[in-house]
């Protein structure tokens, strides 16, 4: 006890030895009168706390106001957490006056944060869908916030809300950057260097398993080290499975990614040249150094690896683990090694030739680098559709009628077929998206560009294929797969795609997995229920130095709105199904290029324009346009 008001309580985590202090003062007034109540102090080994007793007559009102400091031994600007502690309560002011310091800040975040839709009412979907969606971006906002650049801190796949994954670092950062980046820059970019002071231990990693550069964890710890368990028990059978989630090596892809997706949105070249060219550089090393020769094709093969679909971790008829050239895994390690090829044009020559020095990248390495990006193989199968990994294609048919009508949900096959001494290794069904994931993260066009460099053609016509085969074998058994295929349905089924959105809306709030929620919120999924309003029915895309727009409002958005700033620029975003309008505030900033499907128009600082846009195109006229489709967009 510090005063009579005051407690103070101090911890110590056990492994990491973080000390943690805690300060309460309470205070108790009576009719609006403070009060000398009596107080007990009782300290128990792991609580604090006093009991008070008061008397009182009828009709009395009792105000109890408490007010907590807390401070870890990890912040900033202290001295010690216990002095900290104690003297932030003793400072602190009254319960309104802290209420009314947190309610400007929320206030301030929704002015630059919030999603705003008219959605034709049918049963209360209306308000229900934009009432989500802001929780949505209130659980995003709650996770990572502006005291995230204070801390090493990653983002944890289940928020701070539960125990789910132990706080572990998975590939969610790839579902809710794109968020983050377009408003909050400044925290994408304190959690990109989160990924930058592991590299060591990505490259730790690689070593150890044979290759070279950096190989990010799928499931990462608090020092980047590898954390996926080796095995996880099935409920329905009592039987303990081995868990092999750790092959899923595109982690580094998706970190990648991010830091170009970035750079892109926000020109920030110092972050590029001091910590992004070496996370991209190290990077396609690593997927320069996994791929292999194969003479017989002339190509190069990845192998013994898992995509992001965890229901195929190696092939039936195999004892080891893993699978061969993993389309989803072969396109990204090309597209990174390109991008990393594309750095040492945009940085300077000095800080190429440091990099190159501290790194020992000789031409010779550079020149396998660009062969690897050129000649990585991309299987495909039934006339140009790309499979899944290699061998797909010999793969036994699912009988998913019959398993929808024995179990009702059969989201999770992996288990019930587990159950039932079988294993989905054995057929042509997914767990979540791994093919499809490209249609999310990459325009048509740039899937074109992708190709061209690998040597393929790429058909327009076996986008729609590719995305109506994988939708009837997968069975959504990750919160993220509704996300992807309501993404790639944007433009060929607007109805279908608005109802995956809506059935993803409600992925916690129903808690349709049964269980999962109460272990933690999904917050890549949540990231990705606004992501969907952004950039896919926004059709906003960040490429070649232009901010493109392509809307695809599903029938019943009537009207999308909200704020992103881009290169310096806070902008103001409205989209009905027949015009956008793009508004600029006042700032210091260059004049940015805006392009909205083939129009294009430059925007100064304070400027607003208001673009018709075309009228939705007919089913037969949509294969015709396939240069720039939003990202995610397929062809009807």
């Amino acid at each position: 006890s510090i005063d009579a008001e005051t407690v103070l309580l101090d911890a110590e985590t056990t492994q990491s030895r973080i000390r943690v202090t805690q300060a309460a003062r309470l205070r108790v007034s009576i009719n609006g009168e403070s009060s000398r109540a009596e107080r007990r102090t009782f300290a128990e080994p792991a609580r604090i706390g006093q009991e008070i007793a008061l008397d009182l007559s009828a009709g009395d009102r009792v105000d109890v106001e408490k007010i907590v400091a807390l401070y870890s031994s990890r912040d900033l600007a202290i001295s010690d957490p216990r002095t900290e502690a104690r003297d932030a309560v003793a400072r602190a002011g009254r319960f309104d006056d802290l209420l009314r310091s947190h309610a400007l800040a929320w206030a301030q975040l929704w002015r630059r944060c919030d999603m705003s839709m008219d959605v034709e009412a049918e049963n209360n979907a209306s308000h229900d869908a934009q009432l989500i969606v802001r929780l949505h971006i209130f659980h995003l906002l709650q996770t990572v916030s502006w005291h995230t650049m204070e801390v090493d801190s990653g983002v944890p796949a289940r928020g701070w809300h539960g125990e789910g994954y132990r706080g572990h670092i998975f590939w969610d950062e790839l579902f809710i950057f794109p968020f983050l980046s377009l408003r909050l820059p400044i925290l994408t970019r304190s959690l990109l260097l989160y990924r930058h002071r592991r590299l060591p231990a990505a490259r730790l990693a690689a070593r150890a398993a044979g290759y070279r550069g950096a190989m990010f964890p799928w499931q990462s710890g608090s020092n980047g080290r590898e954390e996926t368990d080796v095995m996880f028990l099935n409920p329905r059978s009592g039987n303990w499975i081995e868990d092999h989630t750790h092959l899923q090596r595109h982690v580094g892809a998706a970190v990648a990614y991010n830091v170009w997706q970035y750079h892109q949105a926000t020109a920030d070249f110092q972050f590029l040249y001091i910590y992004g060219a070496e996370l991209l550089f190290e990077i396609a090393r690593f997927w320069a150094s996994i791929a292999e020769w194969n003479a017989a094709r002339g190509r190069y093969d990845i192998r013994g690896v898992m995509g992001p679909d965890e229901f195929h971790d190696r092939y039936p008829d195999r004892r080891t683990p893993g699978l061969d050239n993993n389309a989803y895994t072969n396109v990204m390690a090309s597209w990174c090694i390109a991008r990393a090829l594309e750095l040492f044009a945009l940085l300077p020559r000095e800080r190429c030739r440091e990099l190159c020095e501290k790194l020992c990248l000789e031409e010779e390495e550079l020149e396998r680098w660009n062969d690897v990006s050129r000649k990585l193989y991309l299987p495909f199968h039934d006339g140009g559709i790309l499979s899944q990994f290699e061998g797909y294609e010999a793969l036994e048919e699912f009988d998913w009628e019959a398993y929808r009508e024995k179990y009702g949900n059969i989201m999770r096959l992996d288990l019930i077929l587990e159950q039932e001494g079988d294993t989905p290794n054995r057929y042509k069904l997914s767990k979540q998206a791994d093919v499809l994931m490209l249609f999310y993260l990459f325009s048509a066009e740039e899937l074109a560009e992708i190709f061209a460099r690998l040597g393929y053609a790429f058909d327009s016509a076996t986008i729609p294929r590719t995305i109506d085969y994988y939708l009837r074998r997968t069975s959504n058994g990750s919160t993220l797969s509704g996300i992807v295929h309501a993404w790639v349905l944007a433009r060929s089924c607007r109805r279908r795609s608005w109802t995956l959105f809506t059935e993803a809306l409600r992925s916690d709030i129903d808690d349709i997995q049964g269980g999962t929620t109460p272990e933690g919120i999904h917050l890549g999924a949540m990231a990705g229920t606004v992501d969907l309003l952004q950039r896919c029915y926004m059709g906003l895309e960040l490429r070649g130095d232009c901010l493109h727009f392509h809307p695809a409002l599903p029938e019943r958005l009537d009207r999308l709105s909200f704020r992103l700033r881009y290169r310096k620029h806070s902008l103001r975003i409205e989209v009905t199904p027949t015009t956008l309008a793009v508004a600029s505030n006042h700032a210091s900033a260059n004049p940015i290029t805006i392009v909205v499907d083939q129009k294009t128009v430059v925007l100064n600082p304070g400027a607003e324009e208001r673009i018709p846009l075309s009228p939705p195109r007919t089913p037969e006229q949509a294969p015709d346009r396939l240069a720039g489709l939003a990202p995610g967009a397929s062809v009807p």
